[in-house]
């Protein structure tokens, strides 16, 4: 019964992101900020929630590893599977803001973690370092895109392509709608799946680094693919991104300032997977002008390395 359930979510977390990617797509254009910077926010943030929701929840019910295992095993999912998958559909162009801005900024997050929890230690402190750090990066792209000359000739194109709504309401009904359906649908998935996970036997850790992981990332796998296939560079790759700087300021920052997160079960090696990964995009993105197919497979064979030997570990 849950593989039926398991179908079913996916299903509808399809339809939820072409809803999100839609209407997101209509605001930008309306209210003249970028689609990069809406999938960078927006839609970034909205995908995310089901990260957001786990973690806190796991947190409280003292669960650490499910909590910072989620967050981990979502950023390497959301490079390594969902990029990879949206480069392999369609190749993806690079903006010179993901390269000198975000990108940086979700490797120096990566950086961060990492450095904060080499003691397997989240305090409220560090906790309020990377919530403050979320709302400057998150201020910083609203402002900064608002005073952006985005009528050059790639953006202009980008833009007519991109279908209007007849009304602002309409757009934001279909974002809301997209993201409820997003939420829902992830967490029919990760319901059922823990529950297969469990029976085989899987530690608290390795469900989080990957089932509950992959699960909460199906917003982002529905978001990317679709944009892929619509040709929204800007949101495919945007929605990653954000995704995975959201994860750690926004959500780690969250639920550690509910309750201090603390565990052994991480080691140091997870948290270092994700930060090569994170170095490997930004290789990428730095010596071309687009993601293409043959680096989406390097990213999708990253993921399945390190997803075998972590299976092996059990």
């Amino acid at each position: 019964m849950e593989i039926v359930w398991l179908l079913l979510s996916l299903v509808i977390l399809y339809l939820g992101a072409e809803g999100l990617v839609s209407g997101a797509s209509s605001l930008a254009k309306r209210i003249g900020i970028s689609p990069l910077v809406i999938g960078l926010t927006i839609v970034s943030i909205g995908t995310s929630a089901p990260e957001l929701v786990v973690s806190v929840k796991a947190a409280l019910n003292g669960q650490s590893a499910l909590s910072i295992g989620n967050v981990l095993g979502s950023n390497f999912f959301n490079i390594g599977i969902i990029l990879g998958l949206s480069a392999i559909i369609y190749p993806l162009a690079v903006k010179r803001q993901l390269l000198k801005l975000d990108v940086p900024v979700m490797v120096l997050a990566s950086v961060l973690f990492f450095l904060l929890f080499l003691d397997s230690k989240i305090s409220r402190g560090e906790a309020l370092i990377f919530m403050l750090l979320f709302v400057s990066y998150t201020a910083y792209l609203l402002i900064s895109s608002k005073k952006k000359d985005t009528t050059n000739t790639g953006d202009k194109k980008n833009e007519d392509e991109i279908r209007l709504s007849k009304h602002w309401v309409i757009d934001v009904l279909f974002i809301g709608v997209g993201l409820v359906a997003l939420v829902y649908g992830s967490d029919l998935l990760v319901d059922n799946a823990v529950i297969i996970a469990e029976r085989l036997g899987m530690s608290e850790a390795i469900i989080g680094l990957t089932i509950v992981a992959a699960g909460t990332s199906m917003p982002e796998l529905a978001t990317s693919v679709v944009a892929a296939i619509k040709k929204r560079s800007d949101i495919a790759i945007g929605n990653v991104v954000g995704s995975n700087i959201f994860n750690i300021l926004l959500i780690l920052g969250v639920a550690g300032l509910i309750q201090p997160i603390s565990t052994p079960d991480i080691n140091y090696m997870d948290s270092l997977s994700v930060i090569g990964i994170s170095l490997l995009l930004w290789f990428f993105m730095k010596k071309s002008s687009r993601i293409g197919r043959w680096q989406g497979v390097v990213f999708i064979l990253f993921f399945l390395t390190y997803f075998y030997f972590k299976l092996s570990s059990m």
